[in-house]
């Protein structure tokens, strides 16, 4: 049966009887309620504090009082979610902004009333679920199938990283992926950077690492960023890395074979970038400029580990 709180009749008929002596088990018998919501009202609005006395009026004040404060009842109105409508269409999720909005002051009960707003809003035949974030990365194992990844002479394997690397206290240290469209040799080439997230993205014509080590130099030198170091995994794409690192002055370091936990962030990034560029599509449309159009909205976008501030401001106040 569902708990129902007292009437304000029901207190005054409390009061009274409580006042005669009565136990709370008699009184519940009277009222037709079960003694234990008699104990609950009488331990919520009796003036315990004072003299222990349960005063009707008083009772009834409380319990308005409470419903408007409880956040369970209360009524945001659909102007509350003006802004919060904005910041989804850049494709931050529920979370982020609830995040960023207390971050700034800015009143909103939490990321549940978000969804439940949106929800609501798709009930009654509106998109504003269409702006929710979709990115869901599929893995599949390949069992006894023969892998020539990572033999590579010479190469710096991660165990040998500086160990600030590890902790991410500063900035300048890389992770290196490559993306795979569908349908054609077009593919981008990412690159996270691990202490604030700050990512850029690099269009690649193929695979090959002729193109691939000619957009990373041109990313590197042009960003602006501090390079350090680069964390790879072991795809022949990154086979001819000397080269960058001649270009560069940027070491290269290389994660076990299958251990793409190693490579966390970066992995992490891919999954994002697939809200925009989906599994089974084709890249072969894709520009540089979208690419860097896709960056700007990765990086301005706020992140929980960041403390809900955006990698783009992460990374600035780091070299401040």
């Amino acid at each position: 049966m569902k708990y129902q709180q007292l009437t304000e009749a029901e207190r005054y008929v409390l009061s009274a009887l409580r006042k005669q002596g009565l136990s709370n088990a008699q009184i519940a018998k009277a009222l037709g309620r079960h003694r234990s919501t008699i104990g609950r009202e009488l331990s919520r609005n009796a003036c315990w504090v004072t003299d222990g006395c349960y005063r009707p009026s008083k009772a009834q004040r409380r319990t308005k009082a409470r419903r408007r404060r409880s956040r369970r009842n209360k009524r945001l109105k659909p102007e509350d979610f003006i802004i919060v409508e904005m910041l989804l269409a850049l494709e931050w999720s529920p979370e982020q902004i609830v995040g960023f909005l207390k971050r700034h002051n800015y009143k909103i009960v939490s990321h549940e009333s978000i969804y439940q707003y949106i929800w609501a809003d798709k009930a009654n035949g509106g998109r504003v679920w269409q702006k929710l974030r979709h990115a869901v990365k599929q893995r599949r194992k390949r069992y006894r199938s023969k892998d020539s990844r990572g033999r590579l002479r010479n190469k710096r394997h991660i165990s040998e990283r500086p160990s600030v690397v590890d902790a991410r206290i500063e900035i300048g240290h890389w992770e290196i992926d490559t993306v795979m469209g569908c349908g054609s040799k077009h593919c981008i080439v990412t690159l996270v950077e691990r202490a604030t997230g700050y990512t850029l993205i690099g269009q690649l014509n193929d695979r090959t690492t002729e193109s691939l080590n000619r957009r990373v130099i041109e990313l590197i030198l042009h960003s602006g960023k501090e390079f350090k170091t680069i964390t790879a995994d072991n795809g022949t794409e990154f086979h001819q890395y000397e080269v960058i690192e001649q270009a560069t002055g940027v070491a290269f370091y290389f994660a076990t074979p299958h251990h793409s936990w190693e490579r966390g962030t970066n992995e992490n990034t891919n999954g994002l970038i697939r809200q925009y560029l989906p599994k089974k599509s084709s890249m072969s449309w894709l520009k540089q400029a979208d690419c860097d159009a896709i960056a700007k909205r990765l990086n301005t976008r706020p992140r929980k580990r960041l403390g809900f501030i955006t990698p783009e401001r992460s990374y600035h106040e780091r070299i401040l």
